[in-house]
């Protein structure tokens, strides 16, 4: 499904985080903190589906976890030992209420929940064959097919069920799945998203990263495994692997802004991997300058890092203004100009008649960095070179990142030549794949396995997408921009 990010957004955006809790008193608490935690994943909707051992209780709401899930009527309807929960950021329009996740379905042998984060790269397929064996959908996301596939399942137990419906999917998912007796988390074959197990007093968590176990105070156990699927109950943890083995693709841009900086993300901490992201930069695109100022708040470690590889002063040179939401009312052309401005504000005693190196995750579109660039000329700078603390950004992502459509990437529609000039730079330089490889620890990529996936940069997707490759499909494609993970 292409994502649809608005013109006037300039970040890549991830889709949502996962969080999951059986066998303790506090869970809808739990999750609530749980969800707060991984809120950076998703800004627009919260949900959480809870089981007392009798019923199912749910809270769905628009905006953010503390908007509404920290009001005690809220979290005291949300009974029982066992919960999941989900965060969600939309890819096209207003978000939806029938959109938000956790969705839920009775089944002949009961309830379940299922919450998403990831995409479906055969999701337009599925949902034509489902509806012409006559499925209502109720939203359009493509988490509910999933919930489809498991209904129509004739297979025995709601965990075979449950395999024979992850069989017919394709792309990236990592997903938390309740029934009255179940809590189950499972990841695609390759491992695209992320998903970890916690425990907290003898009580399972699952979650999307490492610091919504922080949060909660719980353990970290392990990596949920590509291709793993976990079955939680009364009796313990059971382990099952219903795919063939397959070279784990796990998204490389999660290490690079997705994930928070204070998470371990497969076995290694993402805070470290962005410093050394940081000093490759440095070696490979130096500049003759006097500061280095990262763009805040995503750029702040590999800037730290290149600081320390280049031998130059680190400074706050632009300050985020952390409480802005993203539903400011821009009534006038003025004031949407101002936007940028309404984030980040330059620190003039510090960049005043200074040649300053900014440092920056990624350029989108390239409007942000081109405002940014003005604003640290306008604070007295007397040069500004752009670094990128990763690849030029060419291709779409279709596992569950919103990303505009490829002709809409700056450094799809222009040489890297030309894109200083558009954003008003004296030099600009990107990381290469191979210096990105090299902070992961690798000695580069293999273009023949690759180890991670890293499409967005190289085009080298690592499944099949059906509903890209079947050209009568294009054109619905706006039809379940809302997906699941998304």
């Amino acid at each position: 499904m292409r994502a649809t990010l608005p013109p006037t957004d300039d970040k890549f955006r991830e889709e949502c985080g996962v969080f999951g809790v059986f066998g303790h008193d506090d869970a809808a608490a739990l999750t609530v903190l749980g969800l707060h935690a991984l809120q950076h994943r998703g800004q627009e909707a919260a949900g959480i589906v809870t089981f007392d051992g009798e019923r199912f209780h749910a809270a769905r709401h628009q905006g953010l976890v503390g908007d509404h899930f920290t009001r005690p009527s809220v979290v005291d309807g949300l009974k029982g030992d066992r919960a999941i929960g989900h965060v969600r950021y939309s890819t096209h329009g207003t978000p939806a209420q029938h959109n938000i996740q956790p969705m839920f379905a009775e089944f002949s042998g009961g309830g379940f929940a299922v919450a998403h984060n990831g995409n479906l790269t055969n999701a337009l397929t599925l949902k034509g064959e489902l509806q012409r064996r006559g499925s209502i959908f109720q939203s359009t996301t493509d988490t509910e097919l999933i919930l489809h596939l498991i209904a129509t399942s004739i297979r025995g137990t709601l965990v075979e069920r449950t395999v024979e419906a992850l069989h017919k999917i394709a792309g990236a998912y990592s997903l938390v799945c309740l029934s009255n007796k179940k809590l189950i988390g499972c990841r695609d074959p390759l491992g695209v998203r992320p998903l970890v197990l916690g425990d907290l007093d003898g009580g399972v968590i699952l979650s999307s990263e490492t610091c919504a176990l922080d949060i909660i105070g719980a353990r970290f156990v392990r990596d949920i495994e590509p291709g793993e699927m976990v079955v939680i109950t009364e009796d313990g943890i059971e382990t099952l692997r219903p795919f063939a083995p397959a070279a784990p693709r796990f998204c490389i841009f999660e290490n690079v802004y997705f994930a928070r900086p204070d998470s371990t993300v497969e076995g290694r901490s993402v805070y470290d991997i962005r410093k050394r992201i940081g000093a490759e930069l440095a070696r490979e695109q130096p500049a003759d300058a006097d500061l280095v100022v990262p763009v805040p708040d995503s750029g702040t470690p590999a800037a730290m890092g290149y600081a320390e590889a280049s031998g130059l002063p680190f400074e706050l040179g632009v300050i985020r203004n952390h409480y802005v939401g993203r539903t400011f009312i821009e009534p006038s052309d003025a004031i949407r100009h101002m936007g940028v401005r309404l984030k980040h504000n330059a620190n003039r005693d510090v960049l005043a008649g200074k040649r300053v190196v900014l440092v920056d995750d990624s350029i989108v579109r390239g409007t942000t960095s081109l405002k940014i660039v003005q604003m640290i000329r306008e604070a007295g700078a007397s040069e500004v070179h752009m670094r990128i603390a990763s690849p030029p950004t060419r291709h779409a992502c279709f596992y569950g990142v919103d990303t505009p459509e490829s002709d809409k990437l700056i450094a799809s529609r222009m040489p890297l030549a030309d894109i200083a000039d558009a954003i008003k730079a004296d030099s600009l330089g990107y990381l290469s794949i191979e210096g990105l490889y090299r902070a992961h620890g690798e000695t580069g990529r293999d273009d023949v396995q690759p180890q991670y996936c890293d499409a967005c940069f190289t085009g080298d997707y690592p499944t099949r997408l059906e509903d890209q490759d079947n050209r009568d499909n294009v054109r619905m494609l706006p039809l379940l921009a809302e997906a699941g993970g998304r």
